[in-house]
Protein backbone atom coordinates (compact mmCIF):
# COMPACT_ATOMS: atom_id res chain seq x y z
CA UNK A 1 0.00 0.00 0.00
CA UNK A 2 2.85 2.39 0.88
CA UNK A 3 4.49 1.61 -2.45
CA UNK A 4 1.23 2.35 -4.27
CA UNK A 5 0.85 5.67 -2.46
CA UNK A 6 4.43 6.60 -3.43
CA UNK A 7 3.70 5.85 -7.09
CA UNK A 8 0.52 7.94 -6.86
CA UNK A 9 2.44 10.93 -5.44
CA UNK A 10 5.16 10.61 -8.08
CA UNK A 11 2.46 10.53 -10.74
CA UNK A 12 0.92 13.73 -9.37
CA UNK A 13 4.33 15.43 -9.35
CA UNK A 14 4.82 14.41 -12.98
CA UNK A 15 1.45 15.90 -13.99
CA UNK A 16 2.33 19.12 -12.16
CA UNK A 17 5.55 19.34 -14.12
CA UNK A 18 3.65 18.88 -17.37
CA UNK A 19 1.10 21.56 -16.55
CA UNK A 20 3.76 23.97 -15.35
CA UNK A 21 1.70 24.54 -12.18
CA UNK A 22 2.37 24.06 -8.51
CA UNK A 23 -0.44 23.65 -6.03
CA UNK A 24 1.79 25.21 -3.38
CA UNK A 25 2.07 28.72 -4.80
CA UNK A 26 -0.22 30.98 -6.76
CA UNK A 27 1.01 33.52 -9.28
CA UNK A 28 -0.78 36.83 -9.87
CA UNK A 29 -2.21 35.30 -13.05
CA UNK A 30 -3.66 32.38 -11.07
CA UNK A 31 -5.18 34.71 -8.50
CA UNK A 32 -6.69 36.82 -11.27
CA UNK A 33 -8.27 33.73 -12.83
CA UNK A 34 -9.51 32.11 -9.62
CA UNK A 35 -10.11 34.97 -7.19
CA UNK A 36 -10.39 38.24 -9.07
CA UNK A 37 -12.99 39.46 -6.57
CA UNK A 38 -10.67 38.79 -3.63
CA UNK A 39 -12.43 35.53 -2.79
CA UNK A 40 -12.85 32.08 -4.32
CA UNK A 41 -16.45 31.65 -5.46
CA UNK A 42 -17.14 27.91 -5.46
CA UNK A 43 -20.24 26.48 -7.16
CA UNK A 44 -21.66 23.67 -5.02
CA UNK A 45 -24.32 21.32 -6.39
CA UNK A 46 -26.61 19.98 -3.66
CA UNK A 47 -28.36 17.91 -6.33
CA UNK A 48 -25.64 15.25 -6.08
CA UNK A 49 -25.57 13.96 -2.51
CA UNK A 50 -22.32 12.08 -3.08
CA UNK A 51 -20.53 15.39 -3.59
CA UNK A 52 -22.34 17.83 -1.32
CA UNK A 53 -24.64 17.78 1.69
CA UNK A 54 -26.22 20.52 3.78
CA UNK A 55 -24.81 20.89 7.28
CA UNK A 56 -26.95 21.66 10.36
CA UNK A 57 -26.46 25.37 9.65
CA UNK A 58 -27.34 24.96 5.97
CA UNK A 59 -23.74 25.42 4.88
CA UNK A 60 -22.20 22.95 2.39
CA UNK A 61 -20.50 19.84 3.66
CA UNK A 62 -18.82 17.04 1.74
CA UNK A 63 -15.96 16.54 -0.65
CA UNK A 64 -16.63 19.54 -2.91
CA UNK A 65 -16.80 22.01 -0.03
CA UNK A 66 -13.68 20.44 1.51
CA UNK A 67 -11.79 20.83 -1.77
CA UNK A 68 -13.02 24.42 -2.10
CA UNK A 69 -11.86 25.36 1.39
CA UNK A 70 -8.46 23.75 0.81
CA UNK A 71 -7.99 25.53 -2.52
CA UNK A 72 -8.98 28.87 -0.99
CA UNK A 73 -6.44 28.29 1.77
CA UNK A 74 -3.73 27.67 -0.85
CA UNK A 75 -4.70 30.87 -2.64
CA UNK A 76 -4.81 32.86 0.60
CA UNK A 77 -8.37 34.08 0.07
CA UNK A 78 -11.74 33.37 1.71
CA UNK A 79 -14.19 30.99 0.06
CA UNK A 80 -17.74 31.95 -0.90
CA UNK A 81 -20.16 29.14 -1.69
CA UNK A 82 -22.59 29.65 -4.57
CA UNK A 83 -25.15 26.87 -4.19
CA UNK A 84 -27.30 25.11 -6.77
CA UNK A 85 -29.79 22.25 -6.79
CA UNK A 86 -28.67 20.78 -10.13
CA UNK A 87 -25.47 20.46 -12.16
CA UNK A 88 -27.25 21.82 -15.22
CA UNK A 89 -27.80 25.11 -13.41
CA UNK A 90 -24.10 25.32 -12.55
CA UNK A 91 -23.37 24.86 -16.25
CA UNK A 92 -25.96 27.46 -17.26
CA UNK A 93 -24.29 30.05 -15.02
CA UNK A 94 -20.80 29.65 -16.46
CA UNK A 95 -21.33 32.63 -18.78
CA UNK A 96 -22.80 34.81 -16.04
CA UNK A 97 -19.62 35.20 -13.96
CA UNK A 98 -21.30 33.71 -10.88
CA UNK A 99 -18.53 31.30 -9.90
CA UNK A 100 -14.77 30.82 -10.20
CA UNK A 101 -14.62 27.03 -9.74
CA UNK A 102 -17.33 24.45 -10.26
CA UNK A 103 -17.78 20.75 -9.60
CA UNK A 104 -19.56 18.96 -12.44
CA UNK A 105 -19.03 15.81 -14.46
CA UNK A 106 -16.89 15.94 -17.58
CA UNK A 107 -19.11 16.02 -20.67
CA UNK A 108 -18.41 17.14 -24.27
CA UNK A 109 -21.21 19.73 -24.18
CA UNK A 110 -19.81 21.25 -21.00
CA UNK A 111 -16.19 21.10 -22.19
CA UNK A 112 -16.99 23.71 -24.82
CA UNK A 113 -17.20 26.37 -22.09
CA UNK A 114 -15.50 24.77 -19.06
CA UNK A 115 -11.84 23.83 -18.67
CA UNK A 116 -11.82 20.62 -16.62
CA UNK A 117 -9.23 19.07 -14.36
CA UNK A 118 -8.82 15.32 -14.53
CA UNK A 119 -11.56 13.63 -12.48
CA UNK A 120 -11.17 13.37 -8.72
CA UNK A 121 -13.91 10.76 -8.18
CA UNK A 122 -15.81 8.39 -10.44
CA UNK A 123 -19.42 7.45 -9.73
CA UNK A 124 -21.84 5.21 -11.59
CA UNK A 125 -24.91 6.09 -13.58
CA UNK A 126 -27.43 3.27 -13.40
CA UNK A 127 -31.13 2.42 -13.53
CA UNK A 128 -33.88 1.81 -10.98
CA UNK A 129 -37.02 -0.13 -11.87
CA UNK A 130 -39.94 -1.66 -9.99
CA UNK A 131 -39.06 -4.96 -8.39
CA UNK A 132 -41.38 -6.94 -10.67
CA UNK A 133 -40.17 -5.21 -13.86
CA UNK A 134 -39.30 -7.43 -16.79
CA UNK A 135 -36.18 -5.27 -17.29
CA UNK A 136 -33.38 -7.14 -15.54
CA UNK A 137 -30.11 -5.79 -16.93
CA UNK A 138 -28.70 -2.51 -18.26
CA UNK A 139 -28.88 -3.78 -21.83
CA UNK A 140 -32.61 -4.47 -21.53
CA UNK A 141 -33.56 -0.81 -21.16
CA UNK A 142 -32.95 0.67 -24.61
CA UNK A 143 -36.09 -0.67 -26.27
CA UNK A 144 -39.07 0.87 -28.02
CA UNK A 145 -41.83 1.77 -25.57
CA UNK A 146 -39.52 2.16 -22.56
CA UNK A 147 -39.59 5.59 -20.90
CA UNK A 148 -36.62 6.69 -18.78
CA UNK A 149 -36.89 9.48 -16.20
CA UNK A 150 -33.76 11.67 -16.11
CA UNK A 151 -32.73 14.89 -14.41
CA UNK A 152 -32.67 17.78 -16.87
CA UNK A 153 -29.12 18.56 -18.14
CA UNK A 154 -27.56 16.12 -15.67
CA UNK A 155 -24.43 14.25 -16.76
CA UNK A 156 -26.43 11.09 -17.32
CA UNK A 157 -29.10 13.03 -19.30
CA UNK A 158 -26.37 14.33 -21.63
CA UNK A 159 -24.83 10.87 -21.94
CA UNK A 160 -28.10 9.04 -22.57
CA UNK A 161 -29.16 11.70 -25.08
CA UNK A 162 -26.11 10.69 -27.12
CA UNK A 163 -26.40 6.93 -26.68
CA UNK A 164 -30.04 5.85 -26.30
CA UNK A 165 -31.45 4.71 -29.67
CA UNK A 166 -34.91 3.28 -28.96
CA UNK A 167 -36.16 4.18 -25.48
CA UNK A 168 -37.58 7.64 -24.72
CA UNK A 169 -36.01 10.06 -22.25
CA UNK A 170 -38.47 11.99 -20.09
CA UNK A 171 -36.81 14.94 -18.37
CA UNK A 172 -37.67 16.27 -14.93
CA UNK A 173 -37.93 20.06 -14.92
CA UNK A 174 -35.32 20.14 -12.14
CA UNK A 175 -32.13 18.23 -12.76
CA UNK A 176 -30.96 17.51 -9.24
CA UNK A 177 -31.86 15.59 -6.12
CA UNK A 178 -34.62 13.02 -6.52
CA UNK A 179 -36.53 14.93 -9.21
CA UNK A 180 -36.19 12.04 -11.65
CA UNK A 181 -37.55 9.61 -9.04
CA UNK A 182 -40.54 11.86 -8.42
CA UNK A 183 -41.18 12.01 -12.18
CA UNK A 184 -40.77 8.22 -12.50
CA UNK A 185 -43.42 7.71 -9.82
CA UNK A 186 -45.82 10.47 -10.90
CA UNK A 187 -45.95 9.45 -14.57
CA UNK A 188 -45.63 5.71 -13.89
CA UNK A 189 -42.55 5.46 -16.10
CA UNK A 190 -40.67 2.22 -16.64
CA UNK A 191 -37.17 3.33 -15.55
CA UNK A 192 -35.47 6.01 -13.47
CA UNK A 193 -31.86 6.86 -14.38
CA UNK A 194 -29.46 8.46 -11.96
CA UNK A 195 -26.40 8.28 -9.75
CA UNK A 196 -26.22 4.88 -8.08
CA UNK A 197 -25.98 5.98 -4.45
CA UNK A 198 -29.20 8.08 -4.26
CA UNK A 199 -31.10 5.40 -6.20
CA UNK A 200 -29.89 2.72 -3.81
CA UNK A 201 -30.80 4.87 -0.80
CA UNK A 202 -34.34 5.22 -2.16
CA UNK A 203 -34.65 1.50 -2.95
CA UNK A 204 -33.59 0.56 0.60
CA UNK A 205 -36.58 2.47 1.93
CA UNK A 206 -38.93 1.20 -0.79
CA UNK A 207 -38.62 -2.59 -1.19
CA UNK A 208 -40.89 -2.50 -4.24
CA UNK A 209 -37.98 -0.92 -6.15
CA UNK A 210 -34.81 -2.49 -7.54
CA UNK A 211 -31.51 -0.91 -8.66
CA UNK A 212 -29.81 -2.76 -11.49
CA UNK A 213 -26.36 -4.26 -11.23
CA UNK A 214 -23.74 -2.64 -13.41
CA UNK A 215 -23.77 0.83 -14.91
CA UNK A 216 -24.59 2.50 -18.20
CA UNK A 217 -21.97 5.21 -17.53
CA UNK A 218 -18.92 6.03 -15.45
CA UNK A 219 -19.54 9.63 -14.37
CA UNK A 220 -16.21 11.41 -14.05
CA UNK A 221 -16.53 14.24 -11.55
CA UNK A 222 -14.01 17.05 -11.99
CA UNK A 223 -13.23 20.57 -10.91
CA UNK A 224 -13.63 23.13 -13.65
CA UNK A 225 -13.05 26.80 -14.40
CA UNK A 226 -14.60 28.92 -17.15
CA UNK A 227 -12.89 28.50 -20.51
CA UNK A 228 -10.06 30.92 -21.19
CA UNK A 229 -8.69 31.01 -17.64
CA UNK A 230 -5.56 29.15 -18.62
CA UNK A 231 -3.39 29.88 -15.58
CA UNK A 232 -6.22 29.02 -13.22
CA UNK A 233 -6.97 25.80 -15.09
CA UNK A 234 -3.36 24.62 -14.85
CA UNK A 235 -3.24 25.39 -11.14
CA UNK A 236 -6.51 23.54 -10.52
CA UNK A 237 -5.28 20.53 -12.53
CA UNK A 238 -2.16 20.27 -10.35
CA UNK A 239 -4.19 20.84 -7.18
CA UNK A 240 -6.57 17.98 -7.95
CA UNK A 241 -3.69 15.59 -8.67
CA UNK A 242 -2.13 16.46 -5.32
CA UNK A 243 -5.45 16.03 -3.50
CA UNK A 244 -5.88 12.54 -4.95
CA UNK A 245 -2.29 11.51 -4.32
CA UNK A 246 -2.17 12.76 -0.73
CA UNK A 247 -5.32 10.89 0.32
CA UNK A 248 -7.29 14.12 0.80
CA UNK A 249 -10.05 13.00 -1.61
CA UNK A 250 -10.41 9.59 0.00
CA UNK A 251 -10.49 11.11 3.48
CA UNK A 252 -13.11 13.69 2.45
CA UNK A 253 -15.35 10.91 1.16
CA UNK A 254 -15.00 9.04 4.44
CA UNK A 255 -15.78 12.15 6.50
CA UNK A 256 -19.03 12.64 4.59
CA UNK A 257 -19.91 8.91 4.71
CA UNK A 258 -19.97 8.64 0.92
CA UNK A 259 -18.81 5.73 -1.18
CA UNK A 260 -17.21 6.58 -4.49
CA UNK A 261 -14.10 5.55 -6.41
CA UNK A 262 -11.14 7.90 -6.16
CA UNK A 263 -10.10 8.60 -9.74
CA UNK A 264 -6.65 7.44 -10.89
CA UNK A 265 -3.86 9.93 -11.64
CA UNK A 266 -4.30 11.96 -14.80
CA UNK A 267 -3.29 9.86 -17.77
CA UNK A 268 -3.37 6.74 -15.63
Amino acid sequence: MACLRTLFVLGAMFVMSLTGASAQSASPEVLQDLASSGKLRAAINFGNSVLAQRGPDGQPMGITSDLSRELAKRLGVPVEFVTYDAAGKVFDDVANDKWDIGFVAIEPVRASVIEFSAPYVIIEGTYMVRKDSALKAIGDVDKDGIRIAVGLKSAYDLYLTRTIKHATLVRASMGGGRAMIDLFLKDNLEVAAGVRQPLEDYAKEHPDMRVMDGAFQEIKQAMGVPKGKTAGAKYVAAFIEEMKASGFVADALKRSNQKAKVAPPAGG
